[in-house]
């Protein structure tokens, strides 16, 4: 599976601390971060992350076009509710993305956990056939 790992700034220590403790399900997947968060990720875990820019740089809008391209699977966006984002526009753009094309989107600890055991279950296992038949279609 693809999976996005985001995380504003004030949130960024607990997508370290949820991957850290994920590390032995994460492994098994290619994972796929902003900037930032994807070089703490892998400082502190030694997972392999791909890195695209920064959020405000536009990583959330490379992570969005992952998602219409039918590459991406699931996305764990630990979100700041209670701090204005400058780049709020590309973070709503994903959100709707993820909606459109049917991407499951945590955007807190608790339902990332329920995802993560999802994943570990191979509840998430229909996203690969959605993804294989878009490569077929393409």
């Amino acid at each position: 599976m693809n999976i996005a790992l985001i995380a504003h700034d004030k949130k960024k220590q607990d997508i370290i601390n949820f991957t850290v403790a994920y590390t032995p399900v994460l492994k098994d997947h290619s994972l796929f971060a902003t900037g930032t968060t994807g070089m703490k990720i892998a400082e502190a875990t030694g997972l392999e992350i791909h890195r695209f820019q920064s959020g405000p740089l536009g990583g959330d809008q490379q992570i969005g076009a992952m998602i219409a391209d039918n590459k991406m699977d699931l996305v764990i966006f630990f979100k700041d509710p209670l701090t204005a984002q400058p780049h709020e526009p590309d973070i709503a753009a994903l959100i709707r993305l993820c909606d459109v094309y049917q991407i499951p989107l945590a955007s807190n600890m608790a339902s990332a956990e329920i995802f993560i055991h999802a994943l570990e279950r191979g509840d998430l296992d229909w996203r690969e056939i959605i993804r294989k038949r878009g490569e077929e279609e393409a």
